[in-house]
């Protein structure tokens, strides 16, 4: 049994969903891997299905009906791996803008490097990011300041989608109170963790824009964030961040 589950959502990821799949395999570490798809007309969930022979017990799909959103895919994902065993459960995209290689590194900040949350970050020293255009960069760059200005955060890259947690920090972020679906999720996540205490790292990654399929960012998703940042800090104020105690 492994200890680390990697959650991929999909959507019409035929061009790497297979190359993905080979690659964290590949790796000197014992990964599961649990694909969550938004019923891909492209035949991505069938590509799975076809691979489930080739790497038995450690290969898993869930398949929804519709494109649901980001972050209600993840969710998904969350409570299927706190139904099993796992310390450590990933996020990351299927398109290779996220180096599988650097699945190690994030690893190894959370379990021996004192991380509760570790972010595979583009805007540290020693990130890059290639191949976006530079209207992108900027974009993205400024949203995570305008999220650390607001609410006091102090991860530099607040939209990343590339993170380890220790199994502890989804077991007490109360995953049904997460209202966001596109990328302010993933701000909103970070933020919880923040609030809730727990140790948020982040670790330098190159990131490197999709080569093959097509990207799923909108102006809907885009105003999510930027809105739901304000409504977001609005809110905690009347939350209580205080942890319980988590048994087992």
């Amino acid at each position: 049994m492994s200890d680390s589950i990697i959650i991929i959502p999909t959507y019409n990821e035929k061009e790497n969903i297979a190359r993905m799949i080979r690659k964290v395999f590949s790796l000197p570490h014992n990964f599961h891997l649990l694909i969550i798809d938004d019923g891909s007309p492209d035949g991505t969930a069938d590509i799975v299905k076809s691979l489930f022979p080739e790497f038995p017990d450690k290969l898993f799909l869930e398949e929804r009906n519709g494109k649901l959103g980001l972050g209600t895919a993840y969710i998904h994902g969350f409570k299927w791996a706190l139904e099993r065993t796992y310390a450590f459960i990933f996020e990351m995209d299927c398109d290779f803008s996220h180096n599988p290689d650097d699945l190690l590194r994030l690893y190894q900040a959370c379990a021996f490097g004192g991380a509760d949350v570790a972010i595979g970050s583009r805007y540290i020293r020693g990130a890059n990011v290639i191949n976006w255009p530079l209207g992108r960069i900027i974009m993205s760059y400024y949203a995570s300041v305008y999220v650390r200005v607001i609410t006091g955060i102090k991860v530099k890259d607040t939209t990343a989608g590339f993170i380890c947690y220790r199994r502890v920090v989804l077991q007490t972020i109360p995953l049904d109170q997460i209202h966001f679906i596109g990328y302010a999720f993933q701000i909103e996540m970070k933020f919880t963790a923040w609030k809730y205490g727990f140790v948020i790292r982040e670790v330098p990654i190159i990131f490197t824009d999709r080569l093959e399929g097509s990207s799923k960012m909108s102006k809907g998703i885009f105003r999510e964030a930027i809105l739901g940042v304000i409504q977001m800090k609005w809110k905690s104020w009347f939350r209580n961040y205080s942890r319980k105690k988590i048994s087992g």
